[in-house]
């Protein structure tokens, strides 16, 4: 399908959201909503090799900042605990500092602590330091083609709302657009969808594990999202596609307003 501004419906300019992002590498990134400060999967470690049962990963590049810098956080939102490119050392390390994570089921009896879970669709309330309320709605992620997800696990993406504030999908390691299609019927419509991409791929399975910059602007569409913040497309072997072909592909679809390819360092308030 192409995508097109035109079929986007949406106005040139955008007013602000109320949520402010910052990249810190990978697909750690800290958001700021009604006065809370969450992070995404926590990776603290310096480059170097993490070997698996069945495939390799590679970190390039060193976080932006780190989880010293960073500081305590009201909640983390874990997509999936089993690799090391959503969760590495620092970031295992970094959970025992938080008082709450939310994750999958399987990342709660894995680690325990102060994870919790709900199934998809499920929600919590989180108090924000504003006097509004976050809701959190758990929802799903494939984390690569069907038969693939036998080997890369259970993952979850989030959903955050609530009254005066700006409806955000962070997608976690989802690469269908099945489940970006059920994410905008149920949960829609999304102010600001912040999606993991890279288009990630690992051997042995050679198949593309996160979004590729083609699906991430046709995610756009579907969720009708004014803001499109990328991240997970940096500091890793593994990723197949960076920025320049992330931005690319939104040009292609006449979205390149619509997208942020939010570097490490870099925030953005929306």
């Amino acid at each position: 399908m192409t995508t097109t501004r035109s079929s986007l419906n949406l106005p040139v300019s955008h007013p602000r959201s109320g949520i402010t992002i910052e990249a810190l590498g990978g697909p750690t990134a800290l958001l700021s909503i009604a006065g809370l400060r969450l992070l995404t999967d926590p990776t603290f470690d310096e480059p170097g090799e993490y070997p698996g049962e069945m495939f390799k990963l590679v970190k390039t590049a060193p976080p932006a900042r780190s989880a010293e810098d960073v500081g305590i956080v009201d909640a983390v939102l874990l997509s999936h605990d089993e690799h090391a490119d959503n969760l590495d050392g620092g970031g295992r390390r970094y959970l025992a500092t938080v008082p709450l994570v939310l994750s999958t089921l399987g990342a709660v009896q894995r680690l325990g602590g102060t994870l919790t879970s709900r199934p998809a669709w499920g929600s919590l309330d989180l108090p924000g330091h504003d006097g509004r309320s976050v809701r959190v709605t758990w929802v799903p992620a494939q984390h690569g083609p069907e038969w693939a997800t036998a080997y890369t696990g259970d993952v979850t993406g989030f959903v955050l709302s609530g009254a005066g504030l700006p409806t955000v999908y962070v997608s976690g390691d989802n690469s269908s657009l099945d489940v970006v299609r059920s994410v905008a019927q149920i949960c829609g419509p999304i102010d600001v969808a912040l999606l993991f991409a890279g288009a990630g791929v690992v051997s042995p399975l050679e198949a593309v594990l996160t979004l590729t910059g083609d699906e991430a602007a046709e995610a756009a569409v579907i969720l009708g999202s004014p803001h499109v913040v990328v991240i997970h497309a940096d500091g890793w072997e593994h990723f197949t596609e960076g920025r320049t072909e992330i931005e690319a592909a939104f040009e292609r679809a006449g979205l390149r307003e619509q997208v942020i390819v939010l570097a490490p360092g870099a925030v953005r308030t929306l």
